[in-house]
């Protein structure tokens, strides 16, 4: 099974090596069809400590390092 790969902005890097995703998603109202964002974040795994807060990021699915982080920092986007 392929692993999620999600787009967002770091919130937070106050936590050794993680850093906190926002992610949001667009999605239509299943009533009115009207076009809704939702926002999720994730805490991911930063080994490097090298990702501020603002920064967009790509994270994806890996292995559980904690109770609440299950993902990874791949990249970061160009500026």
């Amino acid at each position: 099974m392929p692993k999620r790969i999600l787009q967002g902005v770091v919130v937070s890097d106050k936590c050794d090596k993680t850093v906190t995703v926002k992610v949001e998603r667009r999605l239509a109202h299943p009533m009115y069809g009207k076009i809704v964002r939702t926002t999720k974040k994730y805490a991911a795994h930063d080994e490097q400590n090298k990702f501020k807060e603002g920064d967009k990021v790509k994270i994806i699915e890996g292995r559980p390092r904690s109770k609440t982080k299950k993902w990874e920092v791949i990249y970061e986007e160009g500026k």
